[in-house]
């Protein structure tokens, strides 16, 4: 998610713009308000999904969320970001390490990009629950090598971003100066067997993927487009009832993320069928602008507009959702 890229990589003008970033310019893609802007078509998708309401026999809803056998609080877990210790002008501060401790203290599910293993070592240890998300690396035997790490250091979960195998260049991507490969099923496959943790394939946008990834033994995806890495994508909620349609849902664990900025945005992809959703830009301004404070702070808002939706609609807890109270306008 917060790769260092050029203009020409995100395809987005760097000028200010109304949606504040208080990290440097170009540390994530900037939206560009163009049609093939994937973020675009994600937010107005976002927007015109409606719910009915569903009051009598309503109660207050319990958002306890169980992902690998394990009990949250919320299905709002923090995404993957990568990179956030090199943003901030104040090097005496870690967000990394932040969310981390946020995500332990909100009793929450915290995930991990790209980052060294000492890094990704010292966030871990901070006490929540991680997953770690490692990047396609053309070197196979640092991808199993992270893998292993995460293991060693507890993690609840391991997977791999399949959305950073292609680059702006129409060959592969190159990130932080590594270069990335292509990821094969059959490589897929090799990376799920060499951990007893769950492996999730992260940036599914299709059936076709979502079934490749099933055949290779993984037990999560996470359903998203990476922030409109692929020009003209589709919205994620649009794909993830197809997708829901398809996989073994006994077998799979299927995550959402995609610019979901409110409880509200949330409540409608578990409306659609996610098992939890993961919360990246929703919270960047306040982890960087006030650290774990804030990012508690933020989601127990989120926590509270799921709730109150939830309570709107009838919904009693996280395993009780009905996609059908969703109406597309």
């Amino acid at each position: 998610m917060t790769e260092k890229k050029s203009d020409a990589q995100t395809g987005a003008s760097l000028q200010p713009t109304t949606d504040h970033w208080p990290g440097p310019a170009g540390m994530i893609p900037v939206t560009s308000g163009r049609a093939d802007d994937a973020n675009v078509h994600n937010r107005n998708f976002l927007d015109h999904l409606l719910v009915e309401m569903r009051l009598i026999d309503a109660v207050k809803p319990d958002l306890t969320t169980t992902i690998f056998g394990k009990k949250y609080t919320s299905p709002l877990t923090l995404a993957a970001v990568s990179h956030l210790n090199q943003v901030l002008a104040d090097d005496h501060r870690q967000p990394m390490q932040e969310k981390a401790r946020a995500a332990k203290q909100l009793g929450v599910l915290n995930w991990v990009g790209m980052e060294d293993d000492p890094t990704f070592t010292n966030i871990a240890q901070q006490g929540a629950a991680t997953v770690r998300i490692i990047k396609p690396f053309a070197d196979h035997q640092r991808i199993l090598r992270e893998i292993q790490v995460a293991a060693d250091q507890g993690a609840v979960a391991v997977g791999i971003d399949i959305d950073h195998v292609p680059g702006a260049d129409g060959g592969y991507d190159v990130v932080d100066g590594l270069p990335m490969g292509p990821l094969t099923a059959s490589d897929l496959q090799s990376y799920v067997h060499s951990t007893k943790l769950p492996f999730i394939a992260k940036g599914v946008l299709s059936v076709q993927d979502a079934v490749k990834a099933q055949n290779a033994g993984c037990r999560g995806i996470v359903v998203s487009h990476h922030h409109g890495r692929v020009p003209f994508g589709m919205p994620p909620l649009k794909i993830l009832p197809d997708i829901l349609r398809t996989v073994n849902r006994h077998q799979m664990t299927v995550f959402v993320d995609g610019s979901l900025m409110s409880g509200y945005d949330a409540y409608k992809a578990l409306a659609l069928g996610a098992d939890a959703v993961l919360i990246g830009r929703g919270i960047l301004k306040e982890l960087l602008d006030g650290g774990q404070d804030a990012v508690v702070e933020k989601v127990q808002g989120m926590n509270q507009e799921l709730s109150r939706l939830m309570l709107y609609t009838g919904v009693k807890d996280t395993k009780s959702f009905d996609p059908t109270v969703i109406h597309y306008q």
